[in-house]
């Protein structure tokens, strides 16, 4: 089995390394693409001064489903190189720090004294999620893309507007961190939601008339699968579990 996952990982970025001409056509306008995204919901914040529970996740919506689209027109080679992009400016926003524009758009002041943490983390889910959906479930990915740039970003900012009925969520670091039923609803129909729309894009699933039954329960899995996801890492699991559900049941 190690040696399975170890030479399937190793073929996975042998065939999907972009070549330097793609990495010199495409490479700027996804590092671009990136920063106004972020840039986008840091001056929303300063400016308008949304909070950072929307900001945050108008980022996450962005990126994900920036990377759906490019996986999408572009395949695996496409998406591993916006998502290097991506990381780049990430970890430029780490740099700036506190009081940057960047930073202050993902980092939430209720994680407090752990801010950058909690951006490192959900970074590090995602490339993690993002990874072994790809190696495992090639196409099928691009559910996971969809269910976390939709689903995962509707449950915050829903849960921060209308939500009046918390519970505790798991989280590390010793941060008090509640989720709400009403944003967890909103996990499940954004998430069934994305799924769909997964079924009729990638080339690797399949449309037919059980989808129509299937799809809601998957939609339910992944809204429990976050409820009880560690406060930081759901990026992982939202990312593997749409995956691999739509590469067995729908594929």
């Amino acid at each position: 089995m190690i040696e399975w996952v170890s030479t399937r990982t190793l073929t996975f970025f042998m065939e999907n390394i972009p070549s330097w001409q793609t990495a010199l056509s495409a490479g700027p306008p996804f590092l671009l693409g990136s920063y106004l995204c972020l840039y986008v919901a840091g001056r929303l914040k300063r400016d308008l001064g949304l909070k950072t529970g929307y900001t945050r996740k108008i980022f996450h919506f962005l990126i994900f489903t920036s990377a759906a689209l490019v996986h999408a027109l572009q395949g695996t080679r496409g998406v591993c190189l916006f998502g290097a992009m991506a990381s780049a400016v990430i970890f430029h926003a780490l740099l700036q720090g506190r009081g940057g524009l960047l930073y202050e758009a993902l980092a939430r002041e209720k994680d407090r004294p752990h801010r950058t943490y909690f951006i490192l983390a959900p970074y590090l889910a995602t490339l993690i999620g993002g990874l072994v959906s790809n190696i495992l479930f090639g196409g099928a990915a691009l559910a996971g893309y969809l269910v976390t740039g939709l689903g995962d970003a509707a449950g915050e900012p829903v849960g921060t507007r209308f939500g009046h009925h918390p519970y505790r969520a798991p989280s590390p670091r010793g941060v008090s961190i509640t989720r709400t039923v009403e944003g967890s609803l909103a996990v499940f129909v954004a998430a069934t939601a994305a799924l769909g729309i997964a079924a009729v894009l990638s080339p690797d699933l399949m449309f037919t008339p059980r989808t129509f039954f299937l799809i809601p329960l998957m939609g339910a899995g992944c809204a429990l699968v976050e409820a009880v996801s560690p406060h930081g890492w759901d990026n992982a699991v939202l990312q593997i579990l749409p995956s691999g559900s739509a590469f067995w049941l729908l594929g």
